[in-house]
């Protein structure tokens, strides 16, 4: 059943009030470990550290839809590809989070490159626009994220980012409105093929710290199971995924006391 129009006005005016454009991640996988995905090497590495781009060999590509609280105006579509070249990798993403007359859209343009056997960088150049119901075109903005992947040995991943570190924003009536920075630093780490455990910190501009873990099964070849929790605002995360060949599908849901269950599901394919 559809969420009363009530909690979907709290919802996207809390999103207009609080920040000029939030934070979206993207992809199934980060999702069902809540997001605590800082150190991780994927094709969605462009919505959570760049630097995790520069370990993929072959051009790979994504597509991801999120259904957030099951509310159909709080929709979001995403897609990435990455295109590996001698002297780096390069990623191109996109996601729009919204419809109709209220949407929220980034592009981004990213560069990875492996630095040396334990270190890797990244760094992207995005374009936010938002449109909202009482303006007629869309405000548009620049800034940019960077991030470091550092991996002391072949089961221990450490990684760091920073998004939006310039004060950039829209106008509102009520005055600019600037994307705050964000701070992210964790880690994660493989026990052997079957299992391992990630966690992460995210700091945003006078919030206080929110922790993030997950966990990651391999009961089966090709078959992973995964679990997370975050907080604060608690919430639980889950999620399968399964390999045939080159294509990978994910699928993932975080579930929140107040608001519901997201729904989200990837697909992913390499070359």
């Amino acid at each position: 059943m559809k969420k009363p129009l009530l909690t979907l006005s709290i919802v996207i005016f809390g999103i207009l009030n609080l920040q000029a454009t939030e934070n979206h991640f993207a992809g199934a996988r980060s999702l069902a470990l809540s997001n605590a995905f800082i150190s991780f090497s994927d094709v969605w590495s462009t919505f959570h550290n760049q630097a995790g781009i520069s370990q993929i060999e072959k051009i790979t590509a994504g597509i991801f839809y999120e259904s957030r609280y099951m509310v159909d105006e709080l929709s979001l579509t995403a897609g990435t590809i990455i295109l590996p070249v001698n002297s780096g990798n390069f990623g191109i993403s996109f996601y729009q989070f919204g419809e109709g007359s209220f949407k929220e859209n980034k592009l981004g343009i990213a560069f990875a490159k492996k630095l040396s056997e334990k270190f890797h960088a990244g760094i992207q150049l995005d374009y936010y626009s938002n449109r909202f119901p009482e303006n007629k075109k869309a405000f548009g903005y620049v800034n940019f994220e960077a991030g470091l992947i550092y991996t002391p040995d072949q089961k221990l991943f450490l990684g760091g980012h920073i998004l939006n570190p310039l004060p950039s924003g829209i106008e509102t009536p009520e005055g600019k409105q600037n994307s705050p920075a964000i701070f992210r630093f964790g880690a994660h780490y493989c026990f052997n093929e079957l299992v391992l455990i990630t966690t992460e910190a995210e700091k945003i501009h006078a919030i206080p710290f929110r922790l993030k873990t997950g966990i990651e099964f391999s009961p089966a070849k090709q078959l992973m199971i995964r679990f997370g929790v975050s907080g604060k605002p608690l919430s639980y995360t889950s999620g399968i995924g399964y390999t045939f060949k080159n294509v990978t599908t994910n699928i993932g849901f975080s579930y929140h006391a107040n608001l519901g269950i997201t729904p989200s599901i990837s697909l992913q394919f390499s070359l």
